[in-house]
């Protein structure tokens, strides 16, 4: 249920209706516009008669809201949610370039790395230290010695780090080290994690499950922000369809549908999506003609000899070539770089 306020209503009228909520049993989540206060209702509204609060001489309207999910529900937020990532912009008009190898190897491969795609246009960087593979013999990234790597290279060239967060055990390693903590798409449902992530204040990247519906993720961003953390940005990378020859298939569709049904920032990762370096260009400028916020590409300076996904990274020069042309396409559609 959703309390829409009259415009200019003021902020005793604000506190003595979010009180007449509260006493019906109901939590109180208030947005504050340019031009109208609402105020979601969140508990079991069913046991509440909205005709208690259309009488008070503040309220314009009340709504009922169908989905389960009300923190993520646009009819909550109706304006774009811009996350801060120490200091890069995402959401709205701000557009991130999240760019770096899949697996963390070395202090110099990484630096290169970083150097170039910044000066590209990067203004986030990706790498990973741990790494969640399929087979347990495949290379399963440098832990905790990765996560050093990042944060050196970090002050060295000044992008802020982005990297998967497997486990609880290393929460207070990354609340501490971690710009934005990406969840992997093995963990879209690991509800026990989320719920832990909501405790912190460092802005979440969740991506996709495989298999999972447009709710099933949005619900698992509501656990996060349930728990306290509203900083979420949700990642679009591909899920499993009966087509092999691709690694994914990339949902382009769930751009303006997450757009349409909440607030929150939507990024992509064409990398992952196709599973073939060829495929990350197409893919990418198409996601930003859509209207995503971002990009997460995986950029490699070698990468027939990479330990993870070479196949599918860009080497440095056609990441470059890659900006230029995702440039032009977001200034028509209003985006900044």
């Amino acid at each position: 249920m959703i309390v829409v306020l009259k415009p200019r209503t003021t902020e005793e009228n604000i506190a003595r209706v979010e009180h007449m909520i509260r006493e019906r049993g109901l939590d109180t989540h208030t947005i504050r516009g340019e031009d109208l206060t609402i105020i979601g209702c969140i508990g079991d509204t069913t046991a509440v008669d909205p005709k208690l609060f259309e009488v008070d001489s503040s309220v314009e309207r009340v709504m009922h809201v169908q989905e389960p999910y009300k923190l993520a529900n646009r009819a909550f937020h109706p304006e774009d949610s811009v996350i801060d990532v120490s200091g890069v912009k995402i959401g709205g008009a701000h557009l991130a370039l999240i760019a770096g190898p899949c697996s963390v190897e070395s202090f110099d491969q990484v630096l290169e790395i970083a150097r170039a795609a910044k000066t590209s246009g990067a203004n986030l960087l990706r790498g990973g230290a741990f790494k969640p593979r399929t087979s347990p013999y495949s290379f399963q990234g440098l832990g905790v010695e990765g996560l050093e790597i990042l944060c050196a290279v970090k002050k060295e060239v000044g992008l802020p780090i982005v990297t998967e967060l497997m486990s609880p055990d290393h929460l207070e390693l990354f609340d501490e080290k971690v710009d934005l903590i990406q969840i992997g798409a093995r963990n879209m449902q690991n509800f026990d994690l989320l719920k832990q992530l909501g405790r912190l204040k460092k802005p979440i990247l969740l991506k996709r499950g495989l298999n999972a519906t447009y709710e099933e993720w949005i619900m698992s961003a509501e656990y996060i922000m349930a728990a306290g953390n509203e900083h979420v940005i949700l990642c679009e990378r591909g899920i499993r369809t009966f087509e092999s020859y691709t690694r994914n298939t990339l949902d382009l569709q769930s751009i303006p549908v997450l757009r349409h049904k909440t607030h929150l920032p939507v990024i992509v990762d064409p990398s992952h999506a196709g599973g073939k370096w060829w495929l990350v260009e197409p893919m990418a400028k198409a996601a930003i003609a859509a209207g995503a916020d971002g990009l997460m590409v995986e950029v490699h300076n070698n990468p027939e000899c990479a330990l993870c996904d070479g196949a599918q990274s860009l080497k440095p020069a056609k990441y470059d070539a890659l900006l230029k042309e995702i440039r032009q396409i977001a200034e028509v559609i209003g985006k900044k770089m």
